[in-house]
This record gives structure tokens, sequence and C-alpha cells, in this order.
């Protein structure tokens, strides 16, 4: 089995890789690609592991989810209300995990050779501001769905103020 999903693995690469032997143009038959146009082709710029996400798009995107029934009020009309701030919360707290990333804190126990306890802890912390609210949406009969979006341009913003916040926390 696991020389027959290694062999399906090598025959799919060798597959795809003749694919960028080929430049198809919009009204004609795949056409060999001649050896001046692969020189004037520029190389991608190389990505690091590290690059952000945020600097890799032009607008970063997020969303966020709350569920109706959960909300802590008897009033149906109040629960939607408190689902749909929840869910815009979600959502600053997903943008703010592509802006600043996430503290993730992990114990695992192990006895005996067989582990214990595993345990995980994330945490995000930042500020946002500038983003822009894409789209509030129920889905379901339960649950609401919030959509933000955050400029690129704001995000180096973000960071710098952020940055200055946690140096004069320091002092």
């Amino acid at each position: 089995m696991k020389r027959f999903f290694s062999s399906t693995l090598v025959v799919a690469a060798l597959l795809l890789g003749g694919c960028s032997y080929f430049k198809l143009s919009p009204d004609s038959e795949p056409k060999e690609l001649a050896p001046a146009a692969a020189v004037e082709r520029r190389a991608p710029e190389p990505t690091s592991m590290i690059t952000p996400m945020s600097e890799k798009r032009d607008t970063l995107m997020a969303t966020g989810y709350a569920v109706i029934s959960i909300q802590n009020h008897r009033n149906p009309a109040q629960q939607r209300l408190l689902a749909i701030r929840a869910s815009k919360l979600d959502a600053y707290r997903a943008l703010t995990e592509q802006v600043y990333g996430q503290q993730l804190d992990a114990s695992t126990t192990v006895a005996d050779m067989t582990v214990m306890s595993d345990t995980f802890r994330a945490r995000v912390e930042g500020v946002v501001y500038g983003a822009v609210l894409v789209s509030i949406t129920p889905v379901g009969d339960d649950t609401y769905e919030t959509t933000m979006s955050l400029d690129r341009s704001l995000v180096n913003d973000l960071r710098a103020l952020y940055i200055a916040h946690l140096n004069s926390r320091r002092r």
C-alpha cells in the first residue's frame, strides 16, 4: 500500500510538471515555450517561511461565527443581536491573529510511554483599527457569520503602534 501511494505521488508530480511545459493562449492550441520566452520571465521573488501572510495579500479577510441559541438572554431578538455582536468580535479576533500571530502554550505529560495529558492554550493580543465590515449573514437557522477585511497598508501601522505600546509598558 505504501509503495502504491508513493508511486502515485511520483506519477502525479510528473504529470503536473509537464503542464508547465506548454503555454495556453485563449484563442489557440497549446504552444511550446520558446527558449527566449523562458529567459525573459522574471524569477518569482523568494518568500521566506516567516513572511507574514499579511505581506502576501493586499487585503486581509477574516470570518467570525456565533450561535444564536446559546446567547445569554430570554428574548429571541436580543439573542440575535448578541450573536451578531459575538460573531463580529470573533472576526476581529481572526484579523488580530493574522496581523500579530498567536501565542501558544502547550504542555504534554507522558508516563510509561503513554500520553497522560495534552493541553494547549492560545492567546491573541493586539490592536485593530480601520477594519471594514464586509457582511453579516445568517447561516442556517441558528448561526451568524460576519466577514471583515483589513487593508494591508494599515497592517504596518498597527504593528508599529503595538510595538511602541509594548516598549512603553516595559519602562
